[in-house]
């Protein structure tokens, strides 16, 4: 039985990755012209920003400026507030959806704030906003959704979460929580819907409006113990 949705934002209620990853590889592009960071930027979404540039300076041998996160950050703001749009169909698909919604990102609040703003979607969740800046690790640990539980007053495995990372769906099902696979973003690449059923994904949508009748099953029962 299910009694609480929770959706990722960035690339589920936003269709912010696409834009965050060409940010991403302009800003490093610039700091280091010699250097090739389009096959590992496009491997960043559903990570930590500050984590996946630690990885960056790992795998390049480089050392980012000290201010360097901060300037991706606000790099990233200024894309956003420019072109952000949500994902087709979401504000409506959420309005159909009759459990109450939280809201669990990686992302820092302000930026998650924004976004739902931009999106016309802050009504819908209200203050059930929770990012991993609140927590001590992120996803993909399940830190972050076991305190959005806790906060709610919810069992984890009376939720269903919505992510498209791998990240994502990992630290949602270490968390004991259901999962929905959305695979409709801009960022999403050829052959990622087939990647996540071999990994025991069963639950994909590639549009919104497909959610409502997902939520209802769950609400019905009908996915029993399996999570994904």
């Amino acid at each position: 039985m299910i009694d609480h949705l929770i959706c990722d934002c960035d690339g589920v209620l936003v269709d912010s990755e696409v834009i965050a990853d060409r940010v991403m590889y302009e800003t490093l592009s610039t700091t280091f012209p010699g250097l090739d960071f389009e096959p590992i930027v496009k491997t960043a979404f559903g990570q930590q920003t500050s984590r996946f540039l630690e990885g960056i300076e790992t795998t390049f041998g480089i050392t980012l400026p000290a201010d360097f996160l901060n300037t991706i950050e606000h790099n990233v703001e200024l894309a956003l507030a420019a072109s952000l749009s949500p994902i087709n169909g979401v504000r409506d698909a959420l309005q159909r959806v009759t459990l109450p919604a939280a809201v669990v990102s990686n992302s820092r609040m302000s930026r998650v704030a924004a976004s739902l703003r931009r999106a016309g979607l802050q009504q819908i969740f209200g203050d059930r906003v929770f990012s991993a800046e609140q927590v001590a690790r992120p996803k993909p640990f399940p830190d972050v959704y076991l305190f959005a539980a806790q906060t709610l007053g919810v069992d984890p495995s009376r939720c269903i979460v919505v992510e498209d990372s791998v990240a994502g769906l990992n630290a949602a099902r270490a968390a004991g929580m259901k999962t929905i696979a959305f695979v409709g973003a801009s960022h999403i690449p050829d052959g990622y819907a087939d990647a996540l059923r071999n990994m025991g994904i069963t639950r994909i949508m590639q549009h919104m409006d497909e959610l409502p009748a997902l939520i209802d099953a769950g609400v019905r029962g009908e996915f029993g113990d399996v999570q994904s």
